[in-house]
């Protein structure tokens, strides 16, 4: 981790979360200083002290929607990672107001925190959700996207960079449909299938981390860094999973839930149509033009024949190919295992 020079102080905001625990182990095997590990839920963080058992971490009790939290927290801090979030799509549609107070309230509280003590580098977690967005969760990221590249705007002498990160679902983390699939295999049930046909990007934790470390050794304030990545159907990635767990295909289809969209989008049109290439990733910069707009008429942007990048368009994965990326998760191969001395019995 070529941006963390030893002795550094970490802050991870909803640091007991499926990205927050894989990023603090990734950190402890440097030589970091300290992680700071921002957190509402006590039992997460004891099971979590219990599980790292490494004393350069420290666990702070808070929610990013308390300012004086967040500042305490960040007092001294030279990086954050903010990934607290509220990010269950028919929860936040019952409830979009919890949405905005954590997800775009706590936000501006973790930059102007971060702003206001000095730190070096500030990354906040999107999601591909937050690109033409249709539910309440995506709009709260979107807006959450747009405080980070405000700060970029208003603050051009601030000492404190802030970028955010784009990505689409992180395979096995809380609340994704691959461990409930894999629950619903191990009990013998169908799968329960909003629409075979709907398409979702497939990356891994580790994918995820990694485009965390780009954005931090390479970002300018106001940077989007966006992770290409491959796709599938829920069909078939269903149909993966019975073949992997040698379960038979039997599928429920229960209909699309609240606020979900048939495809999701990871880069807009007009984001790619200034974007940087960087193969793996890509880089959209601020649009850092005040308002006196007069200025730039002559200059305009030139129309193009750009178009999304989304889950339709991206490259589909059959279902060998994700039997194979399913085979590297950790947790899919220590469910084999489980399974191993029942089929052998």
């Amino acid at each position: 981790m070529t941006f963390l020079p030893a002795g550094r102080r970490v802050l991870i905001t909803g640091g007991t979360g499926s990205f927050g625990r894989t990023m603090a182990r990734r950190l402890l095997h440097r030589d970091v200083g300290e992680v700071r590990i921002l957190s509402r839920d006590e039992a997460k963080q004891d099971a979590m002290r219990r599980t790292i058992g490494d004393d350069r971490v420290r666990y702070h009790v808070g929610d990013v929607r308390d300012y004086d939290t967040v500042l305490r927290a960040s007092r001294d801090v030279d990086f954050v990672f903010h990934a607290a979030a509220l990010k269950q799509v028919p929860s936040c549609e019952f409830f979009p107001l919890e949405a905005v107070r954590t997800n775009v309230l706590g936000s501006a509280n973790v930059v102007e925190a971060a702003d206001r003590n000095g730190v070096s580098s500030v990354v906040v977690l999107s999601t591909d959700k937050a690109v033409y967005p249709v539910n309440a969760m995506g709009m709260s990221k979107a807006l959450m996207e747009k405080v980070a590249q405000a700060h970029a705007r208003n603050n051009p002498r601030s000492r404190t960079t802030v970028s955010c990160v784009r990505y689409g679902n992180v395979m096995y983390s809380r609340g994704s449909v691959i461990p409930l699939f894999v629950e619903q295999i191990k009990a013998g049930r169908a799968l329960t299938v909003t629409n075979p046909a709907m398409t979702r990007f497939l990356m891994s934790l580790d994918d995820s981390v990694e485009l965390v470390e780009h954005a931090f050794s390479h970002a300018r304030p106001g940077d989007v860094f966006i992770r290409k990545a491959s796709a599938c159907t829920l069909g078939d990635l269903a149909a993966a999973l019975c073949q992997l767990f040698d379960a038979p295909a039997k599928l429920d289809v229960i209909g699309v839930r609240h606020g979900e969209k048939l495809d999701e989008t990871l880069a807009s049109r007009e984001e790619l149509a200034q974007a940087e290439d960087f193969g793996e990733f890509f880089r959209v910069p601020v649009d850092a033009r005040d308002l006196n707009y007069a200025l730039y008429v002559s200059e305009g942007d030139p129309s193009t024949d750009t178009v999304d990048f989304n889950s339709a368009n991206a490259p589909r994965l059959d279902v060998p190919e994700i039997v194979s990326l399913l085979r590297t998760l950790p947790e899919i191969r220590a469910e084999l295992a489980l399974r191993e001395p029942v089929l052998m019995s």
